[in-house]
């Protein structure tokens, strides 16, 4: 995983930086790699004019090998992943490298806002904290959370990131008050409940050779794309989904998972995932973080990375880059944030408001 942050690097930088580091960490070559599964969509955004995208990581790896290019805007890392996990060969890459803060804002916001649905979102000029926070007014009506309960989740990814080298708020501490005085965005949503957009890249390599850590679970769902055209208006229908293939195909329970990464776009979707994912009952999500059990301390970390929120958000870098994170937490390497002795962590990646998701769950071995 490259830094994340607003470096002026091509987006194919980050994605041979994080490529790199990959395969050295893997002990191997490029020339071992089989096949590539390449997720990045920020380019289209009109800023590096380049869509033959999978041609110009041929000529950057100086290889011939298949690449496949897989759009799937903020779950793109975490679809990489899915695919990946189910082709045959031997050694696979799954890369992504975006250089999202390129653009003037205005032609950024025009691009994210091209992932809503086109007739009455896009029109009404929806964007994604708009959506989101509609669904978190019918959450806070019906199960009685609070915006204090979103503050928590905030504080909790920003004290997480300040310990982690790679995010963006590296040593940039925020206080609870910080938070809770931020500007408003979208009522009730603030500035600090919005993860943060950024530039980035993150790899990793799929090997049916022995490995220290194995994917034992992955799901994938997708959803209608008109956020209130779905049936249920309180959740993520695809979260829940993916999370039962994952953990049917894992053979565990949800109270087996020592470490999760959490897809933060917005610090509701965490809360109400704590229950699609099944780590807390229909409503009951905010106890989790009021009464501190995914804390780095706590009974189940969540987003020890600082998650979107704090580590920042590259679009479809995200769900690569939460792969890292668990399997560094893993393998024990992530220092100050290191969770005790975690056996198994989950990866839960959306794209667009619920949209398309996917839950990958992991174990050392």
């Amino acid at each position: 995983m490259t830094k994340f942050d607003y470096s002026d690097k091509p987006w194919w930088q980050f994605v041979y930086e994080a490529a790199i580091e990959a395969l050295e960490d893997a002990g191997m070559k490029i020339s071992d790699i089989e096949a590539i599964v390449l997720s990045a969509v920020s380019s289209a955004a009109g800023g590096e004019h380049q869509t033959h995208k999978i041609s110009l990581l041929s000529d950057l790896f100086k290889t011939n090998v298949p690449i496949i290019e897989l759009p799937s805007v903020c779950a793109g890392g975490g679809v990489a992943t899915w695919v990946s996990n189910r082709l045959g060969f031997k050694n696979i890459l799954a890369v992504s490298g975006e250089k999202l803060v390129d653009n003037p804002s205005e032609v950024t916001v025009d691009w994210i806002l091209s992932a809503a649905e086109r007739v009455v979102e896009q029109t009404e000029g929806m964007l994604f904290p708009v959506q989101n926070v509609l669904v978190w007014q019918q959450y806070m009506e019906k199960y009685g959370a609070t915006m204090d309960d979103l503050a928590l989740i905030a504080f909790k990814n920003h004290q997480n990131a300040v310990l982690n080298p790679k995010a963006y708020y590296y040593q940039r501490p925020v206080s609870l008050e910080d938070i809770k005085k931020s500007p408003i965005i979208a009522s009730p949503f603030r500035l600090m409940d919005c993860s943060l957009s950024v530039n980035g890249g993150a790899a990793t390599i799929l090997s049916k050779e022995k490995s220290d850590v194995e994917i034992i679970g992955s799901g994938f769902a997708t959803d209608y794309l008109l956020t209130f055209g779905r049936e249920i208006l309180t959740h993520f229908k695809a979260t829940r989904l993916a999370a039962e293939q994952a953990f049917e195909e894992a053979k565990i329970k949800p109270q087996d998972i020592d470490v999760a990464e959490v897809h933060d776009a917005f610090t509701s979707v965490e809360l109400f995932s704590y229950e699609d994912l099944g780590f807390a009952p229909i409503g009951k999500g905010a106890d989790l973080i009021r009464e501190g059990k995914v804390n780095l301390d706590g009974e189940l970390p969540v987003n020890t990375s600082g998650g979107l929120k704090a580590k920042g958000h590259p679009i479809s870098a995200t769900g690569l880059a939460q792969i890292y994170e668990i399997v560094n937490q893993l393998r024990g390497r992530c220092g100050e944030r290191q969770v005790k002795n975690p056996k198994i962590g989950l990866c839960h990646n959306v794209g667009g408001a619920g949209g398309s998701v996917t839950v990958h769950i992991l174990k050392k071995v």
